[in-house]
């Protein structure tokens, strides 16, 4: 038993740009390594050619890669990746294949849940399945994603999209932030936090990949913003204001407001609430305490508001949560986010 098949789409035996390697060695990374000691039952990882080659790939910075499984891989699979497709088929140079087209389709009908990590939209587009559905891709390539397949709700202002059983990320370490998202929705925060702790990321990136159009944040605001952010997330059982942040901080309220909006994406309060929630589903997964005490621990307040906020940002009640997330033999508690030298820079969107 596992916690599902993973089918991740790999060029067989075509030139991959090295720079293309970072997309697919994402899911690679996160799905196909067994976690033994994190969960009982890890995923069932397939890497699936395309079966193409390409005689006139002369890259010498480029990779051929071979593969255990082709494209019939993907039916069956739980969840199916793809991570990229050539540069000259988001140009519209050439279509996405029609092999791999049919085989998107043909998973999806099968009930496979289906993502893209970066330029990869094209192909879940290309097989008609952003169609009417809000998506992403990398910033530089959103505006030629939605001028190809117009009826696509392109969002360039987010790091992933998660449509329920279509999900779409921005580029490069997006894919992770989304690959880390599936985790958390299969196998819980707890787990998914651990895994980002032995990756060295953060769990949860608040804010959206418009912070990083055309205007990188500047690094003194990361050593102005990032202790106040540690103490804050190492007290959010305390109720906690703007101004007691910015106070914190040794800043006036607007200029905490203004610069962490910018380092985030996101307003101080909305900050606050998302490191609460992931405290709270922390301590529903990892504890037995009742619902009235993680609400307290958490800085959420009582059992209705917990439930208000869960049902809300989540969709489920804590209880429901709790029972889909039911305790193991793990340690009782562990941070709901990952100590980071910087603030944490992004977050995933959800409808």
């Amino acid at each position: 038993m596992s916690a599902g098949i993973v089918a991740v789409v790999a060029p067989e035996e075509f030139g991959v740009p090295s720079w293309d390697l970072y997309e697919l060695s994402i899911p690679c990374t996160v799905f196909g390594k067994p976690q033994p000691d994190l969960a009982d039952h890890w995923y069932e990882f397939r890497l699936c050619g395309t079966g193409e080659t390409d005689p006139e790939a002369n890259d010498p910075a480029g990779f051929r890669i071979r593969t255990a499984y082709g494209l019939e891989g993907l039916v069956g699979a739980d969840t199916v990746i793809v991570p990229s497709v050539p540069d000259a088929c988001m140009d519209g140079e050439r279509p996405v294949s029609p092999a791999l087209v049919e085989a998107l389709r043909a998973a999806h009908a099968a009930g496979a849940r289906m993502v893209s990590l970066c330029n990869g939209a094209f192909a879940l587009a290309a097989a008609g399945l952003l169609d009417g559905r809000r998506a992403t891709c990398h910033w530089l390539h959103t505006a030629q994603l939605a001028r190809r397949h117009p009826k696509v709700r392109v969002d360039d202002s987010v790091l992933y999209v998660d449509d329920g059983d279509v999900l779409t990320s921005a580029g490069l370490s997006a894919g992770l932030d989304l690959c880390l998202h599936l985790v958390r929705r299969d196998l819980g925060a707890r787990i998914a936090n651990q895994l980002a702790r032995r990756m060295v990321v953060p769990a949860h990136r608040p804010g959206g990949q418009a912070q990083f159009i055309d205007l990188p944040l500047p690094p003194e605001d990361d050593e102005g913003l990032a202790p106040v952010l540690d103490w804050v997330r190492e007290n959010l059982g305390r109720p906690l204001t703007v101004a007691d942040m910015a106070h914190r901080a040794a800043m006036s309220r607007r200029t905490f407001y203004r610069r962490l909006q910018a380092a985030t994406g996101t307003t101080p309060l909305q900050w606050l609430l998302a490191q609460r929630l992931g405290r709270a589903r922390v301590l529903l997964e990892s504890t037995d305490l009742p619902v009235e005490r993680v609400g307290e621990l958490s800085g959420l307040g009582t059992a209705n508001n917990l439930r208000h906020h869960f049902l809300r940002h989540i969709g489920v009640t804590p209880g429901d949560y709790r029972r889909a997330f039911p305790r193991t033999s793990a340690p009782a508690f562990v941070p709901a986010f990952v100590p980071a030298s910087v603030p944490a820079l992004a977050a995933p969107t959800a409808p």
